[in-house]
């Protein structure tokens, strides 16, 4: 007799049932047209609809002679998947004799939005204006630390002067690397910015990238930028919107309701908060440009 198996609504495999204990939970309503079955010679997993016919899903239930009416049957022990990052992981893996306890991962085979370049960069002035709030407090502290220090040196205040600002700059990189690296590998995959705007980061395959990564993605990132910005800008061009970075470093950046169980509230426009928050950074470099032109037009007026 066939074996089924199906996932539950926690994405953890059940079974094996046979085929009338499988009807049996769809018509008492544990199961659904959309739960997702496998059983040996299928090529993979598909919906509960697609063996309608198979299990006769649309019978009428079998009439029981409470007579001679048997003992329901013992609910089926759960068989669960491989954990996510286990060799041969797979959300729908075929039930193996021996598994490991699962874990949340990705759910696959849903559509996918990647992240347009705007709202990415929304997000990075979302996440810039924060960590700048955050390193400027850190480093008006250290100055106001170190400058009395360094006047008190006499002639090696100058030296220690030099040395005060290197290593406010490379506490400043190590601020940035660990607020980047922290949040996209949180259960959020996403720093503020990008909670914001609901976007957040993910290896190529949809699972949550580890801590390591980040850092090492943050440091890309600055690769990104050294070479005029251009790393950025492949975001906009490149298939699956990845910037240098994200190539070097096998991610992705996505709505946050990709590889979810609801795949259909994903968004492609850009959103309330990316469009004020563009609109307000818009405003203020007009301004500012307006300020520089007036600035220039007056000098040029003076006579010296």
């Amino acid at each position: 007799m066939t074996q089924w198996y199906y996932a539950d609504r926690q994405r953890q495999q059940q079974g094996p049932l046979t085929g009338p204990e499988l009807a049996a939970l769809f018509r008492a309503g544990q199961v659904d047209a959309t739960t997702l079955v496998w059983h040996e010679g299928l090529a993979g997993w598909q919906p509960l609809s697609a063996s309608r016919d198979e299990l006769e899903l649309d019978a009428p239930p079998p009439t029981l002679d409470f007579r001679t009416a048997p003992e329901p049957p013992a609910a089926p022990e759960p068989v669960v998947a491989l954990a996510p990052g286990a060799a041969g992981y797979s959300p729908y893996a075929a039930p193996a004799a021996a598994m490991a306890m699962a874990q949340a991962g990705p759910v696959l085979g849903g559509e996918v939005v990647m992240a347009g370049f705007w709202k990415r960069v929304a997000a990075y002035l979302i996440d810039s204006m924060v960590v700048g709030v955050i390193g400027g407090i850190i480093g008006m502290m250290l100055g106001m630390l170190i400058i009395p220090l360094a006047a008190i040196g006499g002639d090696g205040g100058a030296y220690a002067l030099i040395g005060a600002q290197i290593a406010i700059q490379l506490i400043s990189i190590a601020i940035y690397a660990a607020y980047y690296a922290f949040f996209h590998s949180s259960s959020s995959q996403a720093t503020l910015g990008k909670m914001a705007v609901g976007i957040k980061v993910v290896r190529t395959d949809g699972t949550r990238i580890s801590l390591l990564r980040g850092i090492g993605r943050y440091f890309a990132s600055l690769l990104s930028g050294l070479i005029l910005g251009i790393g950025f800008l492949m975001a906009a061009f490149t298939e699956r919107k990845q910037g240098l970075h994200d190539i070097l470093c096998d991610t992705l950046v996505v709505d946050k309701w990709a590889y979810t169980d609801h795949p259909e509230w994903q968004r492609r426009e850009l959103g309330t908060v990316a469009i004020v928050v563009l609109v307000l950074y818009g405003l203020l470099l007009a301004v500012v440009a307006v300020a520089l032109v007036a600035m220039i037009g007056m000098l040029s007026t003076m006579h010296w």
